[in-house]
C-alpha cells in the first residue's frame, strides 16, 4: 500500500491462524476419512501417504489464505487487500467510517479471534470487515486512534486523497 505524505500506518495485519480453524479441521477429516479408507481397501502405506498429502495441501492453502489477506488501517484509509496472483482492494477514507462494531462466537473466544465490521457512509454495500483477526477490541480501538489522528491533520483537497 503507498502511503500519502504525512498518512501513518495504525494497524496492519493478516487473519489469525487460528481463524480458519474450520478450514484446517475439515481438510484433516478429509485426509483422516480418505486415509481409513484408503487403508481397508488398498494399503496402509498408501493410506499414511493420502492422508499426508491431504494434510499439507489443507495447511498450505490455509498458510497462503492467510498471507494473501492484508488488513491495514492509516491515518487515512481503511484498506483490506486479499489474493496474490491477481489481486481485490477494498478501501474507503477513515472518515467515512461510521460506526465499529466487534463479534466474537463463543468458539471465536475459545480461540481469541474474532470479526470487526465498519460501517461506512454514503455506499450501499460499502461495509468493510476485517474476518478472523487477533483482539477485536484492539483493533476497534485502532480505527478510532486513527479517527483522532486524520482529524488534526491539515485537510487537503480531494485531489490529493482518494
Amino acid at each position: 500500500m503507498d502511503l500519502h505524505p504525512g498518512e501513518e500506518i495504525i494497524y496492519s495485519g493478516h487473519p489469525s491462524w487460528r481463524s480458519i480453524k474450520a478450514f484446517y479441521l475439515s481438510g484433516i477429516g478429509i485426509g483422516l476419512a480418505v486415509g481409513i479408507l484408503w487403508w481397508l481397501i488398498i494399503s496402509p502405506l498408501g493410506a499414511v501417504l493420502a492422508f499426508a498429502v491431504i494434510a499439507a495441501v489443507t495447511i498450505g492453502l490455509g498458510l497462503l489464505k492467510r498471507i494473501f489477506t492484508i488488513y491495514t488501517i492509516t491515518s487515512d484509509r481503511l484498506s483490506i487487500q486479499r489474493g496474490g496472483l491477481s489481486k481485490r482492494v477494498e478501501q474507503t477514507r477513515i472518515d467515512r467510517v461510521q460506526n465499529v462494531s466487534t463479534s466474537q462466537s463463543p468458539f471465536d473466544r475459545l480461540f481469541k479471534v474474532g470479526t470487526v465490521d465498519f460501517d461506512t457512509a454514503g455506499v450501499e454495500g460499502g461495509n468493510l470487515r476485517f474476518d478472523g483477526v487477533d483482539d477485536p477490541p484492539a483493533v476497534a480501538a485502532a480505527i478510532d486512534r486513527a479517527q483522532r489522528l486524520h482529524a488534526e491533520q491539515p485537510q487537503r483537497s480531494d485531489n490529493d486523497g482518494l
